[in-house]
């Protein structure tokens, strides 16, 4: 099985939880202090949000493969349908060890195909290694992306994102 992944960045964290919750009649899977996750079965979504990035809305949208052959099912699907992938292969980002890749729609929008390996207690990598980039950080700093938040940032000519 595999499950529909949606990221909204929010303003306030509580009072969207308590909106969240009502909307799917359940509580959040894990809840930190910048970051709730709901992993809802009906339907198969895993939704979260944060009070991380540059602004409220839609962050990211995904796929998250039940285990490494499903990944692998959708990175062979993406690359034989031609589509540019972004492979950071196993790192840390959003409270989860993945493996994952990146693809980025005509419109923008950032698709993250991921397998989930574990939990983290922390958001990501810390800032050092974001900041200078060294391997294992959360995304893959590039002379077009900024780091933001313990987060990689998107600009207009990079897709690259993290979680």
């Amino acid at each position: 099985m595999k499950r529909f992944h949606v990221h909204l960045h929010v303003d306030d964290l509580a009072r969207n939880i308590g909106f969240y919750s009502r909307l799917f009649a359940q509580d959040p899977a894990r809840v930190e202090s910048d970051y709730a996750k709901w992993m809802l079965d009906d339907p198969p979504v895993n939704f979260a949000i944060s009070t991380r990035g540059a602004a409220a809305g839609v962050d990211h949208f995904g796929i998250q493969a039940e285990n490494a052959d499903a990944l692998i099912a959708l990175k062979s699907r993406a690359e034989s349908a031609s589509l540019s992938l972004e492979d950071q292969g196993e790192t840390s980002c959003c409270y989860s060890r993945s493996e994952k890749y990146w693809i980025t729609d005509p419109q923008g929008v950032a698709w993250e195909h991921f397998h989930t390996l574990g939990t983290i207690p922390v958001y990501g990598e810390s800032h050092d290694a974001l900041a200078t980039g060294s391997a294992g950080a959360c995304c893959s700093p590039s002379a077009s992306s900024t780091v933001q938040d313990n987060c990689c940032v998107p600009n207009t000519k990079s897709s690259t994102r993290c979680c």
